[in-house]
């Protein structure tokens, strides 16, 4: 009985909005803006805005699902890029899951260049003489 509620106990259901949340309708209500100000007023500011070639703002949202012990799954991914030319809105794609492409995170890490990699006994007395005294004030 023990091992059954632990195990309940570790099986979370829970799921977080990251980014915009977007209206159900979001191809109808984007299909009649034509400028940047009707659109910050639908939508709001952009999250990102690229800055080179052509201006894009881009407004990304998802559902991130947590399932216990299972690994974190997103969903209702959907992204808005709104191709702008000053204050006029020239096209808007809206993207959703099936339309995104499957990236792979790679576990691995990237290396920084130049970086010195130290192990705990470097690291502790690389750190001899960096920090005052507590009441000092320096």
């Amino acid at each position: 009985m023990l091992i059954f509620v632990v195990l309940l106990s570790a099986c979370t259901f829970q799921t977080k909005h990251r980014g915009y949340v977007f209206p159900p309708d979001l191809d109808a209500v984007v299909a009649d803006i034509k400028t940047t100000k009707q659109l910050t007023n639908e939508i709001g500011s952009p999250q990102v805005k690229t800055i080179y070639g052509d201006e894009v703002w881009i407004y990304y949202g998802a559902d991130e699902n947590y399932r216990g012990p299972l690994p974190l799954k997103y969903d209702n991914q959907t992204v808005l890029l709104a191709w702008v030319d000053g204050a006029r809105v020239r096209e808007i794609q809206v993207l959703h899951d099936d339309d995104l492409p499957d990236v792979m995170i790679s576990e691995d890490e990237t290396e920084i260049p130049a970086a010195i990699e130290l192990n705990a006994i470097q690291e502790l007395f690389n750190n001899i003489g960096r920090f005052s005294p507590a009441g000092l004030g320096q």
